[in-house]
């Protein structure tokens, strides 16, 4: 009987890094176990509205009585915290991390570690990927019945790295009228189809006015997927000192509308 061949330096090295990622991975799913869906927000834009979709039906799902966190995860511009109006960070309890709440809503987000606000992120990958890891291992969530993460806009590397490490239950894309944003929601939906993920629906979002309409709408019956609803585009949002689906009751019904349509 032959004895087993010696691995190589590289191999080794290989079998090791193999190991971490295993470990790390498990981690990972056992710090998310008590979540019961985790839906990522995402865009193949920038500027289309993520973050206020996102905050707004996070305060919306907390308002009928669901328990729900926001992880923002747009690492180059983590906006969630403004929007909230969230000034504290959160607790460290030794190597935990117990995240603050705002209107009801559970908050983790890269701006909590920003010096300055106007400070400029400029990480590659895997700078990135060890923040999303770092993040995902310490937070301490407790029972959720929703996880809405932030996603950076885009096809590349940001989003990729959040949407393996996550593990994703599923997408909402969302997308405004025009042509461009449209188009570039489509590449963002072909890229989770080819991994092989889920996509609950499509949000227009600044839908009307100068903006138009119906982009949305005419995307999802193209690439055969729900439209969840439109949000219009409304003077409330260009000062609103907390989210706007508290303060109009019609920005409301917009957000209780997406929220009745999904279907998991």
């Amino acid at each position: 009987m032959t004895s087993p061949r010696k691995l190589t330096p590289q191999e080794e090295a290989r079998l090791a890094q193999a190991r971490e990622n295993f470990k790390n991975r498990k981690k990972i799913t056992d710090s998310l176990t008590s979540i019961s869906k985790r839906i990522g927000i995402y865009s193949g834009k920038g500027g289309v509205g993520k973050t206020t979709i996102t905050t707004n039906l996070a305060v919306t799902l907390s308002e009928k009585n669901q328990s729900v966190a926001i992880f923002d995860c747009d690492i180059d511009c983590p906006n969630v915290t403004r929007l909230l109006r969230i000034s504290e960070g959160p607790i460290q309890d030794k190597d935990k991390l117990l995240p603050p709440s705002r209107f009801g809503v559970k908050v983790m987000s890269m701006a909590f570690f920003q010096k300055d606000e106007d400070e400029a992120i400029i990480w590659r990958g895997p700078m990135i990927h060890n923040a999303i890891n770092q993040f995902t291992q310490s937070t301490v969530w407790g029972d959720l019945d929703y996880m809405l993460v932030d996603l950076p806009p885009g096809t590349s590397d940001a989003p990729l790295t959040v949407m393996q490490t996550l593990n994703l239950d599923g997408f909402i894309i969302v997308t405004t009228p025009q042509e461009l944003a449209v188009l570039d929601a489509k590449r963002s939906i072909n890229m989770i189809k080819k991994m092989n993920l889920n996509v609950y629906g499509i949000v227009e979002n600044l839908s009307g006015g100068v903006f138009g309409s119906g982009g949305g709408q005419s995307l999802a019956e193209e690439m055969n997927l729900p439209f969840l609803g439109s949000v219009s585009i409304r003077k409330e949002y260009t000062n609103a000192n907390k989210p706007v689906t508290l303060e109009n009751q019609e920005i409301r019904k917009e957000y209780s509308k997406i929220i009745e349509n999904l279907k998991f």
